[in-house]
């Protein structure tokens, strides 16, 4: 799902108009970036976490010339999936199997 086919989702099932969907879900996305990028972790009850985690730089090999390359460290996102979550989706999958036999 895309971004705009997710504020296109949310305007059908709501009341509010395209416009107004696409301004929130831009100021959640933004906040959620805010603070990822001051290092806090971002909680949401029953959809999962997002964690900022640094990587340290290491030596590395390019796998074309076999060279010794180095690295950078770098910043990153985990996203750990709540259990709400995770039972939903081994639910799904489980539907699926039973209904493909």
């Amino acid at each position: 799902m895309t971004k705009q086919q997710l504020v296109d989702t949310l305007a059908a099932s709501s009341e509010r108009n395209k416009k107004e969907i696409g301004d929130v879900v831009d100021s959640l996305l933004g906040e959620v970036t805010k603070a990822l990028a001051s290092g806090e972790r971002v909680d949401l009850r029953g959809f999962g976490s997002f964690v900022p985690k640094e990587t340290k730089a290491r030596q590395g090999r390019n796998p074309k010339t076999g060279e010794s390359i180095q690295i950078a460290a770098k910043k990153t996102v985990a996203f750990k999936a709540a259990k709400d979550l995770g039972q939903t989706l081994a639910g799904d999958a489980v539907a699926k199997v039973g209904a493909a036999e």
